[in-house]
């Protein structure tokens, strides 16, 4: 019998590939959604090809440090809510879940605003509906569609991301500044350059990424019995972690290569046009087609649906394990809607909250910017607790995570408290 049919976690060669590419590629994706999409056209835009070098930057940090979070879920069979409730205080825990939630319902409306908004510039008429219906559409999907089905639709609509690039075919790139900029990082003291590389790196590297990866390899591992946690099946780790590394690097790649895609095509089209303000998704697509092309614009505001159809589950989706196990509630998507009412009605109630914020006037773009704040200030504490998790015996067992990765976390974690430090001086200093 061969090595892979002996093996509970690898399955037949050929289809291994697709069969590994899941949490990660899923996270990778959800990471362009439609305000992330607004982060790099204004970048573009503003910077032509300056900031490119982010990307560079931020993969290895963004790699490693979910990399972390999905082998901290399948070590322990919990989520990143369920150690801390186990393993830290309970105070921490509360106010990281709190802000958590915060966060992910200002970008949950956020980004049903801007695919609204997208499909109106598309074939016109109300943009309230569509965000009620896309909203809709996301809800029951999550609660009432099989997991294995929810999962493989989640993977498909990944492929939603390669619009990105199809625009790039449609506008002129000088490819030889692109890899000045990519290669060779500029720097200036600039204020609006300094915010631009926070919120990028605010856009990469967000809280609700690590809560989502990590309970969706829980979520895999209840799927398929054969799995167990590491903690307690250390002879599954060498696949396990091998299958998560491919995972996670071929997501957050994915991941950082669209967002190039998006600052180059900016870039190229808006900044070289004299275009350098864009607050909006809409307003990328509306300045990109008289000087690209309808078709993409069109390409673009499609891609800015079907990435926003992606992220919303993740978001409202991560608000559900954060909370449901902070509360020691029933959680899951493999769970039916009557297993886990609480659960199921956090992401009910964490995206009708994002639907009615397009019913206020509250300021789309000055609440992506609060977005970001909350994002920057939780993602420091969670990313030290899971440094300190990675090292502990007690939490990861054998499967203790390498001092090479931890120190590399520990950088990622320097990086964001940093970042924070300068959001919160820029919005009561600025």
């Amino acid at each position: 019998m061969s090595k892979h049919k002996q093996d509970p976690v690898v399955g037949p060669s050929k289809q291994r590939l697709l069969s590994v590419l899941g949490p990660g590629l899923i996270t990778g994706a959800s990471d362009d959604d439609p305000s992330g999409i607004a982060t790099y056209s204004q970048t573009g835009a503003q910077f032509g090809f300056a900031l490119t070098w982010t990307m560079l930057f931020s993969y290895p940090l963004m790699s490693v440090v979910q990399e972390i979070s999905a082998r901290i879920g399948r070590t322990t069979g919990r989520g990143i809510a369920g150690n801390m409730r186990k393993y830290y205080p309970n105070w921490l825990l509360q106010a990281v879940v709190f802000l958590l939630l915060i966060a992910n319902i200002i970008n949950i409306g956020a980004d049903l605003g801007a695919m609204a908004d997208a499909l109106k510039l598309i074939v016109g008429g109300p943009s309230l509906v569509y965000v009620v219906a896309f909203g809709a559409v996301s809800v029951v999907l999550q609660i009432f569609l099989k997991y294995s089905r929810y999962v493989s639709i989640l993977k498909w609509l990944t492929l939603s991301l390669f619009a990105y690039f199809g625009t790039i075919l449609f506008v002129p790139v000088a490819w030889g500044e692109v890899a000045w900029g990519l290669f060779i990082p500029k720097f200036t003291s600039e204020a609006s350059f300094w915010t631009s590389v926070v919120a990028i790196l605010g856009t990469t590297i967000s809280p609700y990424l690590f809560f989502w990866q990590a309970s969706q390899e829980v979520e895999d591992e209840k799927a398929k019995p054969e799995r167990q946690p590491l903690k307690q099946a250390p002879k599954q780790a060498e696949n396990a972690i091998g299958r998560i590394r491919l995972d996670t690097y071929v997501g957050m790649a994915f991941s950082n290569i669209v967002a190039l895609a998006i600052i180059v095509t900016a870039g190229a089209t808006l900044h070289a046009n004299g275009v350098t303000n864009i607050e909006s998704t809409s307003q990328a697509a509306e300045a990109l087609k008289p000087v690209a092309g309808a078709f993409a614009f069109a390409i673009f505001a499609l891609g800015v649906i079907g990435t926003g159809l992606l992220a919303i589950p993740v978001l409202a989706g991560s608000a559900g394990y954060a909370l449901g196990e902070a509360r020691k509630w029933p959680t899951g998507l493999d769970r039916k809607p009557l297993e886990a009412k609480a659960f199921y009605a956090t992401i009910a109630a964490a995206t009708l909250l994002g639907v009615c914020l397009n019913f206020t006037p509250v300021n789309p773009i000055k609440a992506l910017y609060w977005s970001a704040v909350v994002n920057g200030v939780v993602a420091v504490p969670v990313m030290a607790v899971m440094m300190l998790m990675t090292a502990r015996r007690d939490i990861m067992g054998e499967t203790t995570v390498p001092l090479t990765m931890r120190a590399i976390g520990w950088i990622a974690t320097a990086v964001m408290a940093a970042a924070a430090v300068v959001m919160i001086v820029q919005l009561f200093w600025a």
